[in-house]
């Protein structure tokens, strides 16, 4: 039986010290966020539509794909695991039934906001959102269908860029009302309004800082003077991909050869490293009966 890594994670977003928390797209970006010592991860909605797809972050991900990926990074990694659920994939039963298919699948907390649907990339231009009464029986329903009691509803709102400020703290106020662990008012784009969030919310607040988007990117020690419970930065190192296969690709289309000196490329012995070859080595000499 794994440890309640839900009622750790719980224990650390309540100490409001900013816990940092990378986002990835599949199990071994997982590897690497472990690998270093981070303390969770998060399963990114739109890092997983980008990887997967090749497509925007615009709800063209399924339930059934994200509780696969779910299954193999609880697979890979030891961490917390925060699922990034974009809308629930429905109304209110389907939250309900989302929350029990990722829970299963290894998720400790689960995200889900407050867009219509297909919702946008939280950063994105022209959003909506559903009335905050559909949302609250989202939220009930979420807290319903959880198993573990440890296991965390974090409950965004996308309204401050579709009816300001207040109007997103009040979503959060009545989020909480509903059950909701943690709030996460997306994307403010003034140090000021940040700095306000948590002041003005009970329970643990998320920010979401996004390379090139819209919030300004703060050290994390500020961010935990703030009182935020949780920095993420949801797709760092899917840009960071992006960058090094460019720059590896880019050498090799123009030299015509790569070998292990370019500093864009880990080494094999890396590569193996970090999907602990050696323990299924381990596995094959003790099932095969070899020395």
């Amino acid at each position: 039986m794994r440890p309640n890594l839900a009622k750790t994670l719980r224990a650390k977003i309540l100490e409001r010290r900013g816990l940092l928390v990378p986002g990835v797209a599949n199990a071994l970006a997982a590897r690497v966020v472990e690998d270093l010592d981070f303390e969770a991860v998060y399963l990114s909605g739109a890092g997983l539509t980008n990887t997967l797809w090749g497509m925007p972050d615009l709800g063209f991900m399924t339930l059934s794909e994200l509780a696969q990926h779910t299954a193999a990074i609880r697979q890979a990694v030891n961490l917390p695991l925060i699922v990034d659920a974009d809308t629930g994939f429905g109304n209110a039963v389907n939250v309900w039934h989302c929350v029990r298919v990722l829970e299963r699948a290894g998720a400790d907390a689960i995200q889900i906001e407050d867009q219509i649907m297909p919702k946008k990339c939280g950063h994105f231009a022209n959003k909506s959102v559903i009335p905050t009464e559909e949302m609250v029986g989202k939220i009930k329903a979420a807290t319903d269908a959880r198993v573990c009691e440890d296991f965390i509803i974090i409950a965004r709102t996308d309204a401050l860029a579709v009816a300001g400020f207040e109007a997103a703290i009040k979503r959060a106020q009545r989020y909480i009302q509903a059950g909701a662990d943690v709030t996460f008012v997306e994307a403010p784009e003034d140090i000021d309004l940040m700095r306000d969030i948590p002041r003005r919310l009970s329970v643990p607040q998320i920010v979401n800082v996004v390379v090139g988007g819209k919030t300004p990117v703060l050290a994390q020690k500020e961010l935990a003077v703030m009182g935020f419970g949780l920095v993420l930065y949801a797709n760092l190192a899917l840009q960071g991909a992006i960058a090094g296969m460019q720059q590896a690709l880019g050498d090799l289309k123009d030299n015509g050869r790569v070998d292990e000196t370019n500093p864009q490329v880990a080494s094999f012995e890396e590569r193996q490293r970090l999907v602990k070859k050696s323990f299924y080595d381990q596995l094959d000499n003790k099932y095969s009966g070899k020395s």
